[in-house]
């Protein structure tokens, strides 16, 4: 978007809707002028300066580096993304993890437990086998 008046202003983040989630904002201002033409060209045209190859080369090296620049920001954004979901998606799937280990182990202690009574002895029951 681009502004139609000048001064001043404000951002404002609320985190009103939830305050138990943890929320991160990106944002990205470009504080550029609308006019991108070479230095020395006027906005109408007449009065135009002829460049010289070197500030021609030099104007052309700071353009490539600012668009090198906007790359790196749009990937870092993505990065970052992509490593808070991958880390989101770690600790659920260890979460997991940990539950079924604790639902194995007490499966087999129920198992042994199980085995155990099944084959003592009756009179440690307190019971006689029927005839």
């Amino acid at each position: 978007h681009s502004t139609v008046e000048e001064g001043e202003y404000t951002f404002c983040f609320s985190n009103e809707f939830s305050t138990f989630a943890h929320k991160t904002v990106y944002f990205d201002l470009d504080m550029e002028e609308d006019n991108k033409d070479a230095p020395g060209a006027d906005a109408g045209g007449a009065h135009a300066t002829a460049l010289t190859q070197l500030e021609s080369s030099a104007y052309a090296i700071h353009e490539s580096l600012r668009l090198v620049v906007d790359y790196q920001s749009h990937h870092r954004l993505k990065e970052r993304i992509g490593r808070e979901v991958a880390e989101y998606l770690c600790e659920r799937v260890q979460n997991w993890s940990i539950g079924q280990t604790v639902l194995i182990v007490i499966v087999a202690f129920g198992q042994v437990f199980m085995l155990r009574k099944l084959f003592d002895k009756p009179a440690s029951r307190g019971g006689k086998v029927g005839i």
